[in-house]
């Protein structure tokens, strides 16, 4: 096999910009064989759009039924993710699903169940693991250079949306549609990073606001406490209601700290450890004179195309992926416990009570509003449009 021949179900925001990635001519190991989606305008779309060589299906599953390819990337309404993926494995296609990867924990047994038995790959796009500074930031964590973590703090609200945003979907910002809002929609990357180079934690007391910046169901403002196995603890926040918003995330060990913002990532390293020199001193206020040093990355970022290419490359070659479909069950194992701590109005432990979080989730989606709205796509500068993205 020469290229990974991919089909796109799901032709919306993401499904459209796979598509046009795909077909930059920055994929040079995969071809774009196929699409679907089950709405007439977005199949006219690519009609109108991709190139004629490209097969257009009304639905995903009669995509995995029939089209000619190698494997799917599955770009659908949260709640589709895991039957989709199950399908598509099931018919031997690879499969590279859109985060999340469920809605809740007790979904993504029967993916991985599926990945196993067919012995096809199945990986996430948690593109965020491609930037440059996260990944320096996770190698300088797991080397253990800083120490043991004692604390860390993320602000990340600077993904401001508008009530247009939110009306622009049917299923948008609904339970029954989307299953939550900035924590399943905006947070599974970080939610994603933050196990990912701090640890999954094992406490989590959460305060998820429903509708506080906007006229939605689902919550669009979160502050969360965790506890971690190592006795290290943290805050989380974010929020769609900020402008303008910050992106800071801040970790603190017993040799230093760093600090990851606009794109930058500051490390301060103390003399000695703060555990073994600075706690035992006679100086009641010691303040050593330490400077920021900016940490040197590779520059690569090249985030959906990267897991993109990875994802064909391990089929091609059996090089790494970014992001293993298991991996995806700790982010959402900590998007559900902070759902779970905020509806209980209590602290929860890791791993969650599935079937509790199950049934709550459950009782929101039969209360759920029904919107009466036209789905917009909208372009990569965020304008709406009806156009190729």
């Amino acid at each position: 096999m020469d290229k990974l021949r991919m089909g796109v179900i799901g032709l919306g925001n993401m499904g459209s910009e796979h598509c046009r990635l795909i077909l930059s001519g920055r994929a040079v190991e995969i071809e774009l064989c196929c699409v679907a989606d089950l709405r007439q305008e977005r199949r006219d779309w690519a009609r109108a759009t991709l190139p004629e060589s490209v097969a257009v299906f009304t639905s995903g599953q009669e995509l995995i039924d029939q089209a000619d390819c190698d494997a799917v990337i599955i770009a659908v309404p949260h709640y589709d993710h895991p039957a989709l993926t199950v399908a598509a494995l099931r018919r031997g296609l690879h499969v590279l699903c859109e985060k999340p990867v469920a809605v809740y924990t007790a979904q993504v047994q029967p993916m991985l169940e599926a990945a196993r038995e067919s012995g096809r790959t199945f990986a996430l796009m948690f593109n965020q693991r491609t930037n440059c500074v996260y990944r320096r930031m996770k190698e300088i964590v797991d080397s253990g250079e800083l120490g043991p973590m004692k604390r860390m703090a993320w602000t990340i609200t600077d993904w401001y949306r508008s009530q247009a945003y939110y009306d622009s979907g049917s299923w948008r910002a609904t339970w029954a549609g989307e299953g939550g809002g900035v924590l399943l929609n905006q947070c599974p990357h970080q939610l994603d990073l933050l196990q990912w180079i701090c640890g999954l934690p094992v406490k989590v007391r959460a305060f998820a606001h429903e509708g506080k910046w906007h006229d939605i169901e689902v919550e669009d403002d979160v502050t969360a406490y965790l506890e971690f196995a190592g006795g290290a603890t943290g805050v989380f926040i974010a929020s769609t209601g900020d402008l303008p918003g910050t992106n800071r995330l801040e970790i603190t060990f017993d040799k230093g700290k760093l600090i990851c913002e606009n794109g930058k990532l500051l490390m301060w390293k103390l003399p000695m450890s703060e555990s073994e020199g600075y706690r035992s001193s006679a100086d009641a206020y010691p303040t050593p004179r330490i400077e920021p040093i900016v940490v040197e990355t590779d520059g690569e970022n090249p985030q959906h195309i990267g897991v993109t290419n990875a994802f064909a490359a391990h089929i091609l070659h059996g090089t790494p992926l970014v992001a293993e479909g298991a991996e995806g069950l700790n982010a959402l194992m900590l998007s559900n416990a902070m759902h779970l701590s905020s509806w209980l109005e209590r602290p929860v432990e890791l791993p969650i009570d599935e079937e509790l979080f199950a049934r709550l989730l459950r009782a929101r989606r039969l209360t759920s509003r029904r919107k009466d709205t036209k789905d917009v796509t909208f372009s990569t500068d965020h304008s709406a449009t009806g156009k190729a993205l």
